[in-house]
């Protein structure tokens, strides 16, 4: 590994650390109306956001089509406002230990998936990376108690964190990871907004309690602005495949902080999974995607030039 993917690889393991930390805070807002805490978390990180964007964000905003802007809405509904609404569902029927295990198997799909969208081959070393990454994350969430419904959210939270990074590859290049970062938050603030006014009427939107406003302002500065932002820089340096590797930390931080508010334990299981799990994205790391396969040249055959024969 170079500076360049070293760097990455920091900032994505940084990101992710701070998300696995965020399913402890979303236990402190049960109670909390969910559109209403999505919005607040939201739209408070994109105002934090505007002021770090540079002088040619406009120029690049303005300058993207209408599939892309189609594909921003997207991304903040599957991956930022969807995954979270699969997460809270899931957690009604499941124990968390449920989302925990299907989110934990995003690097393999993300591994495949991505490859096949850009038409070349997975790479074996990263797909080995991913497989060990997977197993650590199921041995650090373990297995819990779940129904049909449980089951059916948490895959959803899968497609929710899949789709945050797949469909963010089109266009972190044209805006980079602070725009990037902002226009989501932005968007998702508004989809929030609609879907709390539709479905939960003047209800949606409260004031929190100082609990609820600390763990909603850790969810917004921390965890969104902070994360967020690590999160696409270190997907720009190292790619999506090998980034989404770094999602196995996130059940790793979540079992490392549950002990602190109560609602879980650290253990032989946890310390072995979360050893997989290290192991796993440095074997994926170390393999580097391979290049997209190109179109064969077309030439015309190689023939012996033609002389005149003379007399």
């Amino acid at each position: 590994m170079n500076a360049t993917t070293t760097r990455g690889a920091l900032l994505a393991a940084l990101a992710c650390v701070l998300v696995g930390g965020s399913f402890t805070a979303n236990s402190l807002l049960g109670e909390y109306p969910y559109a209403g805490g999505q919005f607040l978390r939201y739209g408070l990180a994109c105002l934090l956001l505007l002021p770090s964007l540079g002088a040619g964000a406009r120029a690049r905003l303005r300058a993207l089509t209408r599939r892309q802007w189609a594909r921003l809405a997207l991304l903040a509904a599957i991956g930022m406002v969807g995954f979270n609404l699969a997460v809270i569902a899931a957690e009604r029927t499941a124990e968390p230990a449920v989302p925990g295990v299907f989110v934990g198997c995003a690097p393999v799909v993300v591994v495949v998936l991505v490859p096949l969208l850009e038409r070349r081959r997975p790479s074996r070393g990263v797909l080995g990376g991913a497989s060990l990454v997977v197993a650590g994350a199921c041995a650090v969430q373990g297995w819990g108690r779940t129904d049909g419904t449980g089951i059916a959210f948490s895959a959803c939270a899968l497609a929710g964190e899949v789709g945050f990074a797949v469909l963010a590859v089109p266009v972190l290049r044209p805006l980079g990871p602070r725009p990037l970062s902002a226009v989501v938050c932005g968007v998702a603030a508004v989809e929030s907004a609609v879907a709390g006014a539709i479905l939960d009427g003047g209800a949606w939107l409260r004031r929190p309690d100082t609990t609820e406003t600390a763990a909603l302002l850790w969810q917004s500065v921390i965890v969104t602005v902070v994360g967020f932002v690590c999160w696409y820089m270190g997907m720009q340096r190292l790619g999506a495949e090998r980034a989404t590797l770094f999602s196995g930390l996130i059940p790793v931080a979540a079992a490392c902080t549950a002990p602190l508010v109560g609602t879980g334990s650290y253990g032989v299981p946890q310390a072995l999974g979360s050893a997989l799990v290290g192991a796993g994205v440095v074997l994926g790391c170390r393999a580097r995607p391979p290049a997209p396969e190109q179109p064969p040249t077309h030439r015309p055959p190689n023939h012996a030039p033609l002389t005149r024969q003379q007399d």
